[in-house]
């Protein structure tokens, strides 16, 4: 809901002396001027976090896809909803527009995603945006779902490093609808396209030699028990 406040400037009176004894009073009024509040960060509802959506209609004209019902709280002073959803596997995102809490987007079956809700407000630039929640969308005849893309945690992807040693410590998050995550295996290399093993680990960070002047970029492949793997994102960091 939105507020607004009003601010009521003070009519200023002049009042004219005239020699010959006339006199007349001017009274100067300003309009009303609204102020327009900023808008509140949304809270996410559904789809949850790390969880398969299983909610979804399937589209009658095409089985490949379904209808979810998206829903966030009620932000203060906001007008209008901007949805995110980004495709976990393509990196393709969607954007819708909502004047309520909810909203109906037609997404593909046994996709991951990510998505958050920006919060917009008329007469301001200012916007606030919501946590960012991953979900599986549910898909035809799935048993097991590849863990959801790893996330760098540190070094912070595009950050400049200016202070360190020869070895430097990459770390990383993940989550996974089945919880059964077994493996990662880190790619690493000073180029566009990392193809150089770290190795595999089952722990969320491992060390990587590193040179003062170089741009680094990695990436973490994500494997469970079933040996559905997932790749994350390219993440990069420079050494100064």
């Amino acid at each position: 809901m939105k507020l607004l406040k009003y601010t009521y400037p003070i009519a200023l009176f002049n009042l004219l002396l005239i020699s010959c004894g006339g006199g007349s009073n001017n009274t100067t009024v300003d309009p009303i001027t609204p102020v327009v509040l900023d808008p509140d960060a949304a809270s996410l509802i559904f789809p949850e976090d790390n969880t398969e959506c299983n909610e979804g209609v399937v589209n009658t004209n095409d089985e490949t896809k379904s209808t979810v019902t998206f829903e966030w709280s009620a932000a203060e002073n906001t007008d209008s909803y901007e949805i995110k959803l980004k495709n976990l596997e393509t990196g393709s995102i969607t954007t819708a527009i909502s004047n309520t809490n909810e909203k109906d987007i037609s997404i593909n079956r046994g996709i991951p995603y990510e998505w958050y809700v920006i919060s917009l407000a008329n007469g301001t630039s200012t916007s606030a945006t919501s946590d960012t929640w991953s979900f599986y969308n549910q898909g035809q005849g799935i048993e097991n779902y590849a863990p959801f893309p790893a996330i760098a945690i540190s070094p912070q992807r595009g950050s400049t490093i200016s202070s360190f040693s020869a070895t430097i410590t990459l770390e990383w998050t993940t989550s996974d609808v089945d919880d059964d995550i077994v493996s990662y295996e880190i790619l690493f290399d000073n180029t566009e396209t990392p193809t150089t093993s770290l190795g595999v680990t089952t722990e969320l960070t491992l060390e990587a030699t590193v040179t003062a002047g170089n741009t680094y970029y990695w990436k973490v492949i994500t494997k469970d028990s079933f040996d559905n793997t997932s790749i994350s994102e390219l993440f990069e960091f420079r050494i100064e």
